[in-house]
């Protein structure tokens, strides 16, 4: 008969009975794996391609062959009897090892090692004399990259030439003092002159007036990247006074609320808004503008300053270009207009290169305090400066005198106006500086190369610095000849320019 027909299972030479070999006590069951669920009881569906039925040898009661035609027994392929793998425990049967087997050394496996990388040169082996003379061009970066490792290698073991290289650094950076970022201050001077050639304006800067344009222009500039810190930094405002240097202490702030309330006198004379508004100060001088402006305000200056200061400085540059008549200024009376300092008068043309100055003194003023480099203005424009002090000095002079500050002089006699008396000879040196007679006996006199009686030489930059009273008179560096009573006059004067 068939299989799967009446009659029960085929009975083959592998199934012989209960007795036989394959019966219950001759063949071994496999153990069911730990954690594996349990089948439920039923008839299992004969698995696709299987010929048996439900009780075939296939089937639930059917005692399985390991046969891969037709199912197989409970316990699952990979048991006794089974010839290929299945879901059982792993390793037994030919499976997978649970654990993988160590790798192989590539020292074992017979293949070539790999090249170590070359070691590169040996290191410079140099005797303690030569390694002491190139200390010099270690210190000035000149040695070559053998040669500063060799000397590298030497300071940390030598403490005497670790020494030695450390003052030949520092002796270098004092040969090459850091230099400033900012741009050289002729530069912009230079580009405008160039874009002027090509390209006139319509309603050109007076030439007075362009100190005035170029060094608020440079104070902005610095004051551009101030943060709260450095707006609120200590500054002492210093001037001279015959009893010795006088000074006030501000801030970063203050310093420019002190240049907006000076201006202020130039922007009434040309009928602009006056910066103090409705505040009365006591005296009409710049000092006293200055303490009326602090005085007002309820809380010390802050950075909010700049504002109204950058805007009346571009206030006065574009009415003095409208009312300067050209470049040169010199076709019309606008230069010639008084602006009132309180106890003195001067011309605009005048009163444009004094708050020019006073700009440039106050920003270096404000410079030295947030520890900033600050170059003095163009050549051009200090020349300007310079004379202005110089033609200013005779007045300043006469009124020493006449408060008793000043010596009368022995040889000193009046001259009419306009006639020559006897002068001192100022020669400023540097690229902003000239030569300049100073008439001694009166402001109305005409300074004489014939006439000199004295002789005094300045550098261009430490004559300002004395006109703003920074530099004491008799700390002065001036080479002196001839009367010593006049050069002492003519130098304190140029001291009591300055003033708050």
């Amino acid at each position: 008969m068939k299989p799967g027909e009446a009659g029960g299972p085929e009975r083959t030479d592998d199934a012989v009975g209960p007795d036989g070999p394959d019966g219950p006590e001759g063949r071994e069951v496999p153990e069911e794996p730990e954690g594996r669920p349990e089948k439920p009881e039923g008839p299992e569906k004969p698995r696709e391609g299987g010929a048996h039925g439900p009780d075939g040898p296939g089937g639930a009661d059917g005692p399985g062959t390991g046969s891969s035609a037709g199912g197989g027994s409970r316990s699952g392929a990979g048991g006794p009897g089974a010839g290929g793998p299945g879901p059982g425990p792993r390793g037994a049967g030919g499976g997978r090892p649970r654990i993988p087997l160590p790798r192989v050394s590539v020292e074992d496996s017979g293949l070539p090692l790999p090249a170590l990388p070359h070691p590169g040169p040996a290191p410079l082996a140099l005797e303690h004399p030569v390694l002491k003379a190139l200390l010099g061009a270690w210190a000035l970066a000149a040695c070559s990259r053998e040669e500063a490792a060799a000397v590298d290698r030497h300071l940390g073991e030598c403490g005497a030439c670790a020494e030695e290289g450390r003052r030949l650094r520092q002796a270098v950076g004092l040969l090459q003092p850091p230099d400033t970022l900012d741009p050289d201050p002729a530069l912009r001077t230079r580009v405008l002159d160039l874009c002027l050639e090509r390209r006139p304006p319509r309603i050109p800067v007076p030439e007075w007036a362009m100190p005035y344009d170029a060094e608020t222009a440079r104070l902005d500039a610095l004051l551009q990247d101030f943060g709260e810190a450095e707006w609120h930094a200590p500054v002492r405002l210093r001037w001279f006074s015959d009893d010795g240097t006088a000074s006030r202490r501000t801030t970063v702030a203050g310093v420019i609320a002190h240049l907006l309330a000076v201006d202020g006198l130039v922007a009434v004379a040309l009928g602009l808004a006056d910066p103090l508004g409705d505040i009365t100060p006591r005296a009409p001088a710049p000092a006293g503008r200055t303490e009326a402006y602090w005085r007002a305000s309820h809380l010390p200056p802050t950075r909010a300053v700049r504002a109204p200061w950058r805007e009346q400085s571009h206030a006065l540059i574009r009415t003095t270009a409208f009312t300067g008549g050209g470049a040169s200024g010199r076709d019309s009376g606008a230069g010639r207009m008084p602006v009132a300092y309180g106890d003195c008068e001067l011309p605009l043309r005048d009163a444009m290169l004094d708050r020019a100055f006073e700009c440039w003194v106050h920003a270096e003023d404000i410079a030295e305090a947030v520890n900033y480099p600050y170059e003095p203005p163009s050549a051009r424009h200090l020349h300007r400066m310079i004379d202005l002090a110089a033609r200013m000095l005779p007045t300043v002079l006469a009124e020493r005198r006449r408060s008793g500050k000043a010596a009368p002089g022995a040889h000193r006699h009046l001259v009419t106006a306009g006639a020559p008396g006897r002068s001192l000879r100022l020669d400023i040196e540097g690229s902003g500086g000239g030569e300049w007679y100073i008439p001694l006996d009166s402001p109305a006199a005409v300074g004489s190369a014939e006439h000199e009686v004295a002789y005094v030489a300045l550098d261009d930059v430490e004559f300002c610095r004395l006109a703003a009273g920074r530099v004491p008179p008799e700390e002065a560096a001036a080479g002196q000849s001839g009367d010593r009573e006049a050069i002492r006059d003519v130098l304190f004067a140029a001291a009591s320019l300055s003033r708050m």
